[in-house]
């Protein structure tokens, strides 16, 4: 111990300011709400700390901003071990603050943000339902962070009508990705073997057995009405799933809807999520994780297909030569965005150019906005629906007047997911049209937020809960529970 102090005392002039800068020099004011509300119990820790009794000599009297920075200098392992040492350095070595530090610069095993680690384990560690804000319990990061530590990984599964996403919930981002070979909502053909292929295929790309791991599946939203053939079918997609999962020897299986996940991506747990997927855009209600169906689901028959469809008519009306849907969808993802104001747009003519690797360079013009017009004005593509922010603000006034809960505002946040939902301007676009057709008590608080993690915001989601310290326990269904479950209950976050 005397060495050990020895040189912890020649390196803490310069230690301590870099510590203190790295733990707390955050000036974003959410991530500081959110630390104030996890110290708020660890202020008067010191003054607990001086009222024990001492029982170590000398050593009981280090002053305790010093004990942090030797804390800090030993690491989480060594730490944790002083706990046995004495009441009064257990009391200290568990403060929230050390454990704050420790889970920010030594949280290598995962590549979890610090506001999804704080949103995790305070809204969604008790799993589903959801407990209300007030209920929420007081966290213990030191053992927060042993849970943490322990996790092997879960494999995320975050499958499309047009694309999946495939990879590890350790892992920064996903690590494959391919066109999906599956309609999850059609359920006329067979889906048992269909969704056996599917997964098999999976796991085959990424080289492990199914045996070793957890696994978490997003499913996109599928007979989206509320009536009895809708819960049904919802019913047999996600006992299929399950089915099939246990039958290739999976541990424990989550599955969870990608509007929800990308609602967790956000870091929100109630809202409207606006899911422009490959076929058709979905507007889902959300209240405290649960798809509130009884509300109404909104389905536009506006997809990313629709929109690399209109551009491809554009190109081949002005005889530009292209290779493949491809090509064109690569113009759309870097070239095309949402006008502020579509007529002020025309009037303009602007010219953007981009160079496909293998094609060459590519000249739009009008293009680079009409295309992303069809959301709001779909009839420009041929297509006879209503447009995005007619569809958000019927789900809103729906929710106005189901009076679901007290909390007003909760259908007041709207996020965008999905690929085509990060065309610029697309947020400040539906800002700017919900703010004229809503009425002022529904516009005020408004807020539309771009998607957290772009066109991978629900395998995001997925990982946010899948590196949870309570996954396992408390949202995962393994064999034996998915036997023992009714039905009813079953589908009841769907």
């Amino acid at each position: 111990m005397s060495i050990l102090l020895k040189k912890v005392w020649e390196t803490m002039s310069t230690r301590l300011l870099s510590s203190s800068s790295t733990c707390y020099s955050d000036t974003d004011d959410q991530r500081k709400r959110n630390l104030d509300l996890m110290y708020e119990e660890s202020d008067d820790l010191y003054n607990k700390y001086c009222c024990l009794t001492s029982t170590i000599g000398a050593f009981d009297k280090i002053p305790s901003d010093i004990f942090h920075q030797i804390l800090k200098f030993l690491g989480p392992k060594e730490s944790a071990k002083l706990t046995l040492v004495c009441k009064s350095w257990k009391l200290l070595v568990s403060d929230n603050r050390l454990w704050v530090f420790f889970l920010q610069n030594f949280n290598t095993h995962d590549y979890s943000t610090w506001d999804s680690i704080v949103f995790a384990e305070k809204h969604l560690r008790s799993g589903y339902p959801l407990l209300p804000p007030h209920q929420s319990p007081h966290l213990s990061f030191m053992s927060i962070y042993g849970q943490r530590s322990e996790l092997t990984g879960s494999v995320i599964i975050d499958g499309g009508t047009g694309y999946c996403k495939f990879g590890w919930s350790k892992y920064a981002s996903p690590s494959g990705r391919s066109a999906t070979f599956l309609e999850f909502g059609n359920i006329e053909s067979p889906m048992y073997s269909r969704l056996r292929h599917f997964f098999a295929t999976i796991y085959s790309r990424m080289q492990v057995k199914p045996s070793g791991q957890p696994i978490i599946v997003s499913i996109p939203i599928s007979q989206s009405h509320g009536t009895d053939s809708g819960k049904a079918a919802r019913r047999q997609l996600k006992e299929t799933i399950h089915q099939v999962l246990f039958d290739m020897n999976v541990p424990a299986v989550c599955a969870i809807n990608q509007a929800t996940l990308a609602l967790y991506a956000a870091r929100r747990t109630s809202g409207i999520v606006v899911n422009i997927g490959f076929n058709v855009t979905s507007v889902v209600p959300i209240l405290r994780g649960k798809v509130m169906r009884d509300v109404g689901v909104e389905v536009v028959e506006l997809g990313a297909s629709k929109l690399t469809g209109f551009l491809k008519e554009k190109m081949q009306q002005k005889n530009m030569r292209f290779g493949s849907l491809y090509t064109v969808r690569t113009l759309k993802e870097n070239l095309c965005y949402v006008a502020a104001d579509y007529e002020e747009a025309l009037s303009k003519n602007k010219q953007a150019s981009f160079k496909v690797a293998g094609e060459g360079w590519f000249t739009l013009s009008e293009e680079c906005f009409q295309t992303g017009e069809i959301l709001f004005q779909p009839q420009l593509g041929g297509v006879n629906t209503i447009g995005l922010h007619h569809a958000i603000a019927l789900c809103m006034n729906r929710c106005q007047a189901a009076e679901a809960t007290v909390d007003g505002g909760w259908f007041k946040t709207v996020v965008l997911a999905g690929g085509t939902a990060c065309l610029l301007g697309l947020p400040e676009r539906l800002d700017k049209e919900l703010q004229s057709l809503l009425t002022s008590s529904l516009s005020e608080g408004l807020r539309v937020l771009p998607p957290a993690y772009g066109a991978e915001s629900a395998w995001f989601g997925a990982k946010t809960i899948s590196n949870m310290s309570t996954f396992c326990e408390t949202w995962c269904v393994t064999k034996k529970q998915f036997r023992r479950k009714s039905r009813r209950s079953f589908i009841s976050s769907w």
